[in-house]
């Protein structure tokens, strides 16, 4: 009986992507999977199951389906023409059904096969580096302490006992992994045996009981831009935990938490800060000197300033790590109320205070104001 097409099989045309080729299987094998057909028609949905798996297998290996598009079922056929590839295509099989059925297949999870084991990547490590907001602004390079990890000494690496040796897992015979077959259907899963190493070490050594590596410190070389802000992070590939069997170590996340400045409070690329003065500076006003955070600058105080007055000095801000030009600082004018005043000042201050009400309303207009909204409320 001559094979069914495996297009028609999934019910995709010709030119289908590999995404609507993986889609079209697993409908399939949801609809016609063995545990979900149970009773009369359980054969049939069977071997609806196998063809659609086989037309996945084949239609997922862009070697094969060149063949087949070629040669049609002689060019993937193993005994005509040598096939074009072999194998089962586990692979295949397992990547479209792994979302059906979890991280139990080899192509799901962290997990990859490297030389028969399983071979998984090391975890990342978090480090917190505290600097001033001046080094946030220039940018610094800084040495830092992280925790390493080295062959074992003792065992040179290999996890045993100096004097024993390393056994091959006779449960995996070394690969890693075991194979669970119930009829055509197949699982891959992690040897229990021997965790995915592939060996087994009857006498651990004491050193690193077994794990081969020991830890211990080394020092990091940092490198912080300028303008980097609080909570960003900056990743240093390959300095996390060690992969386990070979598999590649994690990264280091260097996370920037910035002091309190005694002056300045950053918000984005610009700063600001409160600039106290003195009642008769308001006043009269004049120049004065507020800081940044390259050298002092100079503001012209209008007369009459008034409390919670802002002023801007452009570009004196911090350029940001992904900014073209440096933010602004904003002073706050915080007109300060003298205190501890001796008579002959209090006396000055009477006086001075009935020569305003004298004046009337134009010395003190925001007072007036808000005289005159008082009265209103009360009269209401």
């Amino acid at each position: 009986m001559a094979k069914k097409d495996y297009y028609d099989t999934l019910g995709v045309p010709k030119n289908a992507s590999d995404e609507d080729i993986k889609k079209a299987y697993r409908k399939l094998a949801m609809k016609h999977h063995p545990d979900r057909n149970q009773g009369d028609g359980s054969k049939a949905s069977e071997e609806k199951f196998k063809e659609a798996k086989e037309a996945y297998e084949m239609l997922s290996d862009s070697t094969k389906r060149a063949a087949y598009d070629q040669y049609g079922h002689a060019g993937v056929d193993p005994n005509m023409r040598g096939g074009a590839g072999g194998g089962e295509g586990f692979g295949g099989f397992a990547e479209a059904f792994g979302d059906i059925f979890g991280d139990v297949f080899s192509g799901g999870g962290r997990g990859k096969q490297r030389a028969g084991r399983q071979v998984y990547r090391g975890g990342d490590l978090s480090y917190a580096m505290e600097i001033t907001l001046e080094e946030a602004a220039t940018g610094k390079d800084a040495q830092i302490r992280i925790p390493s990890w080295d062959d074992c000494r003792t065992c040179h690496g290999n996890g045993a006992k100096p004097g024993t040796m390393v056994a091959t897992c006779t449960t995996c015979h070394g690969h890693g992994v075991v194979q669970m077959r119930q009829g055509f259907f197949s699982v891959q899963q992690t040897c229990p045996q021997c965790k995915g190493s592939g060996k087994l070490v009857a006498e651990p050594c004491v050193a690193c009981h077994g794990v081969g590596k020991t830890k211990t410190n080394k020092t990091l070389e940092v490198k912080i831009p300028g303008g980097i802000d609080d909570g960003m992070r900056i990743r240093s590939t390959g300095n996390g935990e060690p992969g386990t069997n070979g598999g590649p170590p994690g990264d280091l996340y260097i996370e920037i938490r910035i002091k309190k400045h005694a002056i300045f409070e950053r918000e984005g690329d610009d700063l600001h800060c409160v600039v106290p003065i003195s009642f008769p500076r308001a006043a009269l006003g004049g120049e004065i000197e507020v800081p940044t955070l390259s050298g002092k600058a100079a503001i012209d105080i209008p007369e009459g300033t008034q409390a919670g007055k802002q002023f801007r000095l452009r570009g004196k801000g911090i350029k940001g790590v992904r900014s073209s030009y440096p933010g602004d600082l904003y002073c706050h004018i915080a007109v300060e109320t003298p205190v501890k005043l001796t008579e002959h000042q209090r006396k000055l201050l009477k006086d001075f205070d009935e020569s305003l009400k004298k004046g009337g309303a134009k010395h003190s207009p925001t007072e007036e104001g808000w005289t005159d909204k008082l009265k209103n409320f009360f009269s209401a």
